[in-house]
């Protein structure tokens, strides 16, 4: 039994009382779902003012309303949609091959220290190679067909989830790993049970950062050797002067971009959740 505070009477346990803890999380997520919200509806507000006030002439900014019928004649057409499609399907793809490869081989050289010597500088100076230095390697070798596409993402998608998981797992508490061992866990168990969960906030991180990476990549793959997709859209436009287009695949690849974060972030937490 507890009194009004919460202090236990007798022997019967306290049992502390949090009546306003509900009331707060959802007030702190309506908070953050409106504050998020404030800018982008500013930037739309000044957008609209300096276009339709003649401050900016559209020539250089188009009006919000001419984007939105950009992106309506293009729907019509059948093409908008096929164009966020096959990007976004480019994306993940990519993105699942490279994460996958850079848990593995992260996984690889974080825990090996021959590894580590043998690999990491290697891909560290392959790392420094900028996105559009491989893109005539690709062509050259597997034409401008998807394979050197999803290949150009993969290689973006590689590095953040290698770069963070090898470094995480380089300083996961040897007490944990003996105490891991002590129960009879070895090799890829010992991995899976004691030591990858150790690192899931980094994993995370480096996948979110991956997705980021996919993104940035996919652009400077369709940008130069593509006949669809949002990357296409703004080399095409670009050729024709369409500048309300280019708004339009700017603003399609921040909202996606944006889209795809949050979904990963989902998974983020419940992952910390179940396992940090």
């Amino acid at each position: 039994m507890t009194d009004s505070t919460g202090i236990a009477i007798g022997n019967a346990p306290a049992v502390a009382v949090t009546p306003s803890r509900a009331p707060r999380t959802g007030t702190r997520r309506w908070v953050v779902a409106v504050g998020g919200a404030v800018l982008p509806l500013a930037i739309l507000v000044v957008w609209q003012v300096v276009t339709t006030t003649g401050l900016v002439p559209t020539s250089q900014v188009p009006s919000p309303q001419m984007v939105w019928e950009a992106a309506v004649d293009l729907a019509q057409r059948g093409l908008l949609g096929q164009y966020i499609a096959i990007s976004t399907q480019r994306v993940i793809i990519g993105f699942l091959i490279g994460a996958a490869l850079g848990l593995a081989l992260g996984a690889v050289v974080g825990l090996s220290r021959f590894a580590d010597i043998l690999l990491a500088p290697t891909l560290g100076a392959i790392r420094a190679v900028p996105s559009l230095a491989w893109v005539p390697l690709l062509i050259l070798w597997f034409k401008i067909g998807e394979e050197s596409k999803i290949i150009l993402i993969t290689i973006g998608a590689f590095f953040p989830v290698y770069t963070t998981v090898a470094a995480a797992l380089r300083h996961v508490d040897r007490q944990l790993v003996e105490a891991g061992r002590a129960f009879g866990y070895r090799g890829v168990r010992l991995f899976f049970t004691v030591q990858l969960p150790a690192v899931i906030p980094s994993v995370a991180s480096g996948l979110r950062l991956a997705l980021a990476q996919a993104w940035l990549f996919l652009v400077a793959a369709e940008l130069i050797a593509a006949s669809m997709g949002l990357g296409f859209l703004l080399s095409d436009s670009g050729n024709n002067g369409r500048i309300d287009r280019i708004f339009l695949a700017i603003i399609l690849l921040a909202v996606l971009g944006k889209l795809t974060d949050s979904i990963l972030a989902l998974f983020e937490r419940w992952a910390v959740r179940k396992w940090a």
